[in-house]
């Protein structure tokens, strides 16, 4: 198996990715409802006190101070825990931002189930599906620590409403060279035609791994990033699923409304009859523990994807 370079979580690239762009552009805001410790930002407040915006646990005002800061041409970046964020301030990110047409972006951290063991009131695994449903407002879901910083130099002067995922966990380096990133854009890592795995945010690793334990048993898989949630990237998807003996998509989401749901609606209207198994947060009463733990518990792990894709290929 490829050896891979450890990296830092995501939420640190984040961090010193807007500090860097926030030095040479002092439109930069970053606006925040009592979160710059968890969003790693307590430095960048010291050396930026004027571009930085401290609202308090007031999810709602700060969607909509940072609408009203983007509306006289600030670069704002709204940031909150993602399961607060999406959840409470659902309405203004529907009205102020993404019917306004501000170009905020708004950043949910420690998402999905960074969060662990504090349970379900503090996991993320409705926003795939509740932002998705809402128009000019675009999702990006970072990787690794390259997608993650070439996500937020696009992010700046990106024209549109955009709300940025991040997760707590140290992340391996994905990538053997930095392709070039583009929102919008999914990256494929590798190619194979038995199983195609659609992976998105912090489960591409364990995709990518398991893509790499079938290879040492004959069976070859394509891994792709898909980055960019909406909008989706239908030429990679359907060049992947017209190729593969199955599809698997895997996301740190519900099963309902996520990556998923997507791509199998997508399949459908395409006429692209392959099969397919969605790898997500299956309705339950929600476990709590570490997101090693959670993840197991679901099988977003390479040996639980692995044995997925051959329980696929020999249905």
């Amino acid at each position: 198996m490829q050896n891979y370079t450890k990296g830092k979580a995501n939420l640190e690239v984040f961090s010193e990715t807007i500090m860097s762009l926030a030095e040479k552009d002092k439109d930069i805001l970053v606006v925040t409802g009592d979160s710059r410790g968890s969003a790693k930002l307590v430095s960048f407040a010291e050396k930026y006190p004027q571009q930085m915006v401290e609202i308090g646990i007031a999810e709602q005002n700060l969607v909509g101070v940072a609408a009203g800061l983007a509306a006289y041409g600030k670069k704002v970046f709204a940031v909150s825990p993602a399961c607060f964020l999406t959840a409470r301030a659902l309405e203004q990110i529907k009205n102020d931002v993404s019917y306004s047409d501000y170009p905020v972006k708004l950043v949910g951290i420690s998402a999905g189930v960074s969060y662990g063991a504090l349970g379900s009131t503090h996991h993320s695994l409705h926003d795939f599906a509740v932002l998705q449903a809402i128009d000019n407002l675009d999702i990006v879901v970072p990787a690794d620590n390259f997608e993650t910083k070439a996500a937020l130099e696009a992010a700046v002067n990106y024209p549109r409403p955009l709300y940025l995922r991040f997760g707590k966990k140290p992340m391996v380096h994905l990538h053997q060279s930095e392709p070039k990133f583009q929102i919008g854009k999914a990256l494929l890592l590798r190619e194979g035609k038995d199983i195609g795995f659609l992976a998105i945010g912090e489960t591409v690793a364990p995709a990518m791994f398991a893509a790499e334990q079938l290879e040492e048993e004959g069976i070859y898989a394509s891994v792709v990033s898909v980055h960019t949630l909406k909008p989706l990237d239908t030429e990679t998807i359907l060049h992947v699923a017209r190729q593969s003996k199955g599809i698997i998509t895997v996301e740190e989401h519900s099963v309902y409304g996520g990556l998923g749901s997507t791509v199998a609606t997508l399949l459908m209207q395409e006429k692209v009859f392959v099969p397919l198994r969605i790898v997500g947060m299956i309705h339950e009463f929600q476990v709590s523990g570490s997101q090693e733990e959670i993840f197991a518990h679901y099988g977003i792990t390479p040996a639980g994807l692995a044995e997925k894709a051959k329980e696929l290929l020999s249905a």
